[in-house]
């Protein structure tokens, strides 16, 4: 996966906004203002996603470039490394699985404003 990937697939999910709330070079994308993804846009060697925290120790067990959440609550947010042999389908249902989480969590009259 590339920058330009990751860019175009999390701007295709429902309600998407791409901010820099941190700095010039951290891309967050929130749904209902709420992050679900960041990544650095000058090292582009991975991206943070909210994950449940039972599949989150599954998947930092099962995949060594799945760790805890870099500069993140640990227990919600890991960070994945593109420069492994993860697929990229299932790099995106990572992203796409914690755009659902985030949205998931937002009150029912968001959701009905960011329908998926």
């Amino acid at each position: 996966m590339d920058i330009e990937m990751f860019y175009q697939f999390c701007e295709s999910l429902p309600g998407t906004e791409a901010t820099f709330p941190f700095d010039s070079k951290t891309l967050v994308y929130k749904v209902g203002g709420k992050m679900f993804a960041l990544a650095d846009v000058e090292d582009f060697s991975g991206f943070n996603v909210k994950c449940d925290p039972e599949k989150a120790e599954e998947l930092r067990a099962q995949y060594p470039e799945v760790t805890p959440g870099f500069h993140m609550n640990k227990k919600h947010w890991n960070t994945v490394s593109v420069q492994g042999s993860v697929e990229e389908s299932l790099l995106l249902s990572w992203i796409r699985d914690s755009h659902h989480l985030v949205w998931s969590g937002l009150s029912k009259k968001q959701r009905e404003l960011i329908p998926l």
